[in-house]
C-alpha cells in the first residue's frame, strides 16, 4: 500500500499547495501576492474537499486560481461605515485595520514587515507578516473568508479542514474539534515539504462556525515559507495559541463586513470550471460505477466527488480525488508493495477502518497515478457517511472493483 493513507489526501494536497506558494516577506507587495496566493489555493482546494465532507482537504495542491490584486502599501482609514445594498451600513476594515488586529492578537513580541488586505477588495481579507518573540523569527498569516449556505445549514464539522485518515500522514500532530458554539476547529502541526528535506514547519488552524465564518491560519519556523534559513526550531505560536488566534471574535466582525457580492452564471472563471469538472467526475463515475448501484445522492467540486450509493443492501459512501502533477510526490505516496503497470502506472490498494468515529466502519481504496502525474483516488465505505454507523458488512464494491474503476481511461480526458 502507498506511503500515507487515502482516505484523507490532506497531506498531500498540503504539501503540493506549500510548494507552490512560495514567499518572502521583503515587501508588502510581494508578501501580499504569495501569501495569497498561497492562501487562495489552500481555500479554494479546501471547498473542493471537504465542504462537502470529504476527507481530502487542504490538497494544498493546486487550490488554484486566485488571482492576486497588488497592494500599492498605501495607508487606509481606520474602520468606518460604508453604504452597503439596501442602504444598510457595514464597518469598513482596511488593510491597516488587519495588521493591527493580528498585532493586538500575536503575544508580546515584535511584529513586522506586514502585508494584508481589507474587506473592500475584490479578494478575501488577509493578513501576513514576520512575528519575533524573542526567540526567532517566525513568519504568520490569517485568511479570512465565508463558506456559503447555498440555501441549506452549515455544518462545520464536515466544511473545516479535516485530519488525515491513518498514522502515516507525515505530520506531526492533527486534531479537530467541536466547540461549544457550534464551531469546528482544525489545528495541525506539519513540515514545509513531505519529504522534510528541509527542517520548515508549517503549523496551521482551520475554523468554520455555524455562520459559515471561514479562519485560517499558517505559520512556520522561517522568515518566509520558502527561501529564508529556520530562524527557530518551532513556529512561534504553540497550538493552544493558533486555536485562540484562529477563534478570536475579531475575524468575525471583520468576515461579518465583507460586502456580499451578487451570484452571477462566470462559466469562465475557476469557480466555474470547478463546477464544470465536479459535473465531468460525476459523469465518469456513473459510467464506471456497476449498474446495481444507485446513486441517491452526490456532491463536490473541482478535482473532488463524493455519492452515496444503494444496491438494496445498505448505503454507502464513495468519493474520488482526481489531481494532476502529482509525480514528485509518487516517492512519498507510494510504498514498495505498490504495484507498476507495464505503462508505468503505480496501484496501491488498502483496506482498514474508517478514522472519523462511525461505528463498525471501514474504508477500503484504490489509488493510482499515471505516468503523466494524473492520480486517482476512490474509496468505499460501509456507511452512508465517515461519522455514522456501519449499514453493512462491506462496502458495495470489492477491492477489484474499485481498482478497475479508478483505472479507467475516462478519467484520463478530465483536467484538474
Amino acid at each position: 500500500m502507498p506511503a500515507d493513507q487515502h482516505g484523507d489526501p490532506f497531506e498531500n494536497r498540503l504539501s503540493a499547495a506549500l510548494r507552490q506558494a512560495g514567499g518572502t516577506f521583503d515587501s508588502p507587495r510581494t508578501g501580499l501576492s504569495t501569501a495569497g496566493a498561497a492562501r487562495g489555493r489552500r481555500m479554494q482546494l479546501q471547498r473542493r474537499a471537504t465542504i462537502a465532507g470529504s476527507t481530502a482537504a487542504l490538497a494544498l495542491a493546486g487550490v488554484g486560481g486566485a488571482l492576486i490584486v497588488p497592494w500599492d502599501g498605501s495607508p487606509a482609514p481606520r474602520p468606518s461605515a460604508v453604504a452597503a445594498t439596501g442602504g444598510s451600513a457595514k464597518p469598513a476594515y482596511s488593510a491597516d485595520d488587519m495588521v493591527r488586529t493580528l498585532q493586538k492578537l500575536l503575544p508580546e513580541g515584535k511584529f513586522s514587515r506586514t502585508a494584508a488586505r481589507g474587506t473592500g477588495e475584490e479578494l478575501p481579507p488577509l493578513v501576513a507578516g514576520v512575528f519575533d518573540d524573542g526567540k526567532g523569527e517566525g513568519s504568520v498569516s490569517v485568511g479570512l473568508g465565508r463558506i456559503p449556505a447555498d440555501g441549506g445549514g452549515i455544518n462545520p464539522s464536515a466544511a473545516v479542514m479535516p485530519c488525515p485518515d491513518g498514522d502515516q500522514t507525515g505530520l506531526d500532530s492533527c486534531r479537530t474539534e467541536l466547540l461549544s458554539d457550534g464551531s469546528a476547529i482544525t489545528v495541525y502541526q506539519g513540515y514545509e515539504y513531505p519529504d522534510r528535506r528541509e527542517d520548515t514547519k508549517a503549523w496551521g488552524a482551520d475554523l468554520v462556525t455555524p455562520a459559515g465564518h471561514h479562519v485560517s491560519v499558517l505559520e512556520w519556523n522561517a522568515a518566509a515559507e520558502k527561501g529564508k534559513p529556520v530562524s527557530r526550531p518551532e513556529p512561534p505560536l504553540t497550538t493552544a495559541q493558533l486555536k485562540k488566534l484562529a477563534t478570536a471574535a475579531q475575524w468575525r466582525r471583520i468576515i461579518d463586513a465583507v460586502p456580499e457580492k451578487k451570484r452571477t452564471p462566470a462559466p469562465a472563471t475557476p469557480q466555474g470550471e470547478a463546477d464544470v469538472q465536479f459535473q465531468r467526475m460525476l459523469s465518469v463515475l456513473r459510467i464506471t460505477l456497476p449498474k446495481k448501484l444507485k446513486i441517491v445522492s452526490s456532491g463536490g467540486q473541482g478535482g473532488f466527488v463524493h455519492v452515496v450509493v444503494d444496491d438494496g443492501k445498505g448505503r454507502s459512501y464513495l468519493q474520488v480525488n482526481l489531481q494532476l502533477n502529482m509525480s514528485d510526490a509518487a516517492g512519498q505516496l507510494y510504498g514498495s508493495d505498490a504495484e507498476t503497470l507495464p505503462d508505468g502506472t503505480r496501484v496501491a490498494t488498502s483496506q482498514g477502518p474508517g478514522e472519523k468515529g462511525g461505528e463498525g466502519v471501514v474504508m477500503w481504496t484504490a489509488d493510482t497515478m499515471r505516468g503523466d502525474g494524473r492520480r486517482v483516488v476512490i474509496s468505499a465505505f460501509n456507511a452512508d457517511s465517515q461519522s455514522t454507523a456501519a449499514t453493512r458488512p462491506e462496502p458495495p464494491l470489492t477491492i477489484a472493483q474499485l481498482r478497475e474503476i479508478a483505472l479507467s481511461p475516462h478519467w484520463d480526458v478530465l483536467g484538474g
